[in-house]
């Protein structure tokens, strides 16, 4: 299984990005996204599971919308307006089955890609 993030860079406060996650296996239905900032723990930011059900993490609710297109298998982080305490590396995890519930809790996950930086200036 192999799941390759995209979209990261550098980008100003307020400003916004696209990130995208390509997975090879399509039968893993539950996805989410962490985030990991130096010297952090990391942090579930936003989960979808096989019915369309998100979750967010309290710090990025109206900011961050997680989606999927299940034909192209992609997962997607639409992040709009960016603000500096978002730097960090993302990454995208994927597994066949999370309850609704745990979408946001890392160990619920089997596969995960490598990540992509992203960097936001005040």
């Amino acid at each position: 299984v192999e799941l390759e993030e995209s979209g990261g860079g550098s980008v100003q406060a307020g400003g916004s990005l696209k990130l995208s996650c390509n997975k090879s296996q399509s039968t893993l239905h539950c996805m989410g996204w962490f985030r990991q900032a130096p010297g952090k723990e990391p942090e579930g930011v936003a989960g979808i599971d096989l019915a369309g059900r998100t979750r967010y993490a309290d710090s990025v609710k109206g900011r961050f919308t997680i989606s999927k297109d299940n034909d192209k298998r992609i997962l997607y982080l639409d992040v709009n307006p960016l603000k500096s305490e978002d730097t960090a590396m993302y990454y995208c995890a994927a597994d066949w089955r999370v309850f609704p519930d745990t979408l946001l809790n890392s160990g619920q996950y089997a596969h995960w890609g490598q990540g992509t930086q992203v960097t936001v200036s005040s």
